[in-house]
């Protein structure tokens, strides 16, 4: 745990995509999604706040364009995807989905996940489902979805106490008598047929989230619920997961942790976070003690309040395209006698397999463990791709037999 200053700390240059496209998730849904920075880089994929927020051009900044393959997202419903604000078919479990789909699409075989407020609890949820397929995550702003962080932010006597002048705008929509739930007074009027009151209540219901996401209000933010397609995604798609807790138990983000212990993470937490208060993200740090944590002084929620350690973390894993170990152990180096032992185990797992590129691909492999133990460490044979194998059908006869020989006793 470390107690960092907040720092303005410049982001990398403004850069444009040198690839965009739709990816058709369902029949509903289209994402847009845009590749910028270096084609042959380490991957990373930003994950945006809301649910609804969307992507925008400074997202790409974080991270160092001459290393890293940086992927953007628009969510179901938010952004430039489409139907935009559209509430079917949208739940946690699609857009999990959906990340992988993209994945594969891009032919990406593992990658950085950077996710902030509800970024960081799809990013979470994504590593859990999918752990091999994450390098290491930076996450900001910890979000869970439970149900003590949404009385906390939208109903009465948590963050009102500190922006009382916001609450009553937040509330002024809602007549008093259903401002005992305001969520789902307010659900019932983003989901209704008053077109009018729609657009009211989502301008009212994104106003307070901008009013209380940075530790000085910052006017420019605000501004943005003028925006009203903006308005209308941030609030409908926001109040769909929130009256339906996430579609997740209620502590399931917390107590699914030891599946991605092994992998690196960086948490990054404004001290002043009305948001999503720090508690969230101690908790999670506690059942997490590997992860790396750090508490920013004078920071709010925004992603802006904390550019410096941030763009840190991200340098952090520039360098992380090799295969590490996946497991639920220790991602520690293996010992020599382990390392060996390991790879005999690989031997009499595939030994009488009936697929001969998948043997020698796995002797391929061990070859290259061999030469490198530091760079490559256990992994199962049977999941290097087709393409992996073929490609070592040339090995030959006595190759196969002289590494047997060193390996198999």
């Amino acid at each position: 745990m470390s107690n960092s200053p907040a720092a303005a700390s410049p982001l990398y240059p403004d850069i444009e995509p040198f690839n965009t496209g739709f990816l058709k998730v369902s029949d509903v849904h289209d994402l847009y999604y845009e590749e910028s920075g270096n084609r042959e880089g380490n991957p990373v994929i930003y994950l945006h706040g809301g649910p609804g927020g969307g992507v925008a051009p400074s997202d790409r900044r974080y991270f160092d364009p001459a290393v890293y393959r940086i992927i953007l997202l628009d969510q179901r419903g938010a952004g430039k995807s489409t139907p935009a604000a559209c509430l079917e078919e949208n739940t946690t479990q699609a857009l999990v989905a959906d990340v992988e789909k993209l994945r594969l699409h891009l032919q990406v075989d593992r990658w950085v996940v950077f996710g902030g407020s509800w970024g960081s609890t799809l990013a979470l949820a994504y590593a859990q489902a999918f752990p091999d397929r994450v390098k290491a995550l930076i996450l900001r702003g910890i979000f869970t979805v439970r149900r003590s962080e949404l009385e906390w932010l939208y109903e009465k006597g948590g963050a009102e106490q500190i922006y009382p002048d916001a609450w009553d705008n937040y509330v002024a929509p809602i007549p008093e008598a259903e401002r005992g739930d305001l969520i789902n007074a307010y659900y019932k009027r983003l989901t209704g047929t008053d077109e009018a009151e729609k657009l009211k209540c989502a301008k009212a219901w994104s106003a307070w989230e901008m009013s209380t996401s940075r530790l000085v209000l910052d006017p420019a933010v605000v501004k943005k619920v003028e925006e009203d397609i903006w308005s209308l995604q941030f609030a409908r798609i926001e109040c769909h997961y929130f009256v339906n807790s996430g579609f997740m138990p209620d502590n399931h983000i917390l107590d699914s942790v030891d599946k991605i212990r092994h992998i690196p993470c960086t948490i990054v937490q404004g001290r002043y976070d009305v948001v999503c208060p720090a508690k969230t993200s101690w908790e999670l740090h506690k059942r997490w003690p590997e992860a790396e944590y750090h508490i920013v002084q004078l920071a709010g929620h925004s992603a802006r309040d904390l550019i410096e350690p941030l763009v840190a973390a991200a340098d952090k894993y520039k360098q992380t395209n090799k295969r590490s170990r996946t497991s639920d152990s220790s991602s520690r180096r293996l010992s020599d006698s382990e390392f060996l032992m390991g790879i005999k185990e690989v031997f009499q797992s595939v030994a009488t397999a009936d697929s001969k590129p998948v043997l020698t691909a796995a002797l391929e492999w061990v070859q290259d463990a061999y030469n490198d133990n530091e760079e490559y460490q256990i992994d199962v044979a049977t999941r290097l791709t087709e393409d992996q194998a073929l490609r070592v059908m040339a090995v030959s006869e006595s190759k196969r037999k002289r590494i047997l020989e060193i390996f198999i006793q």
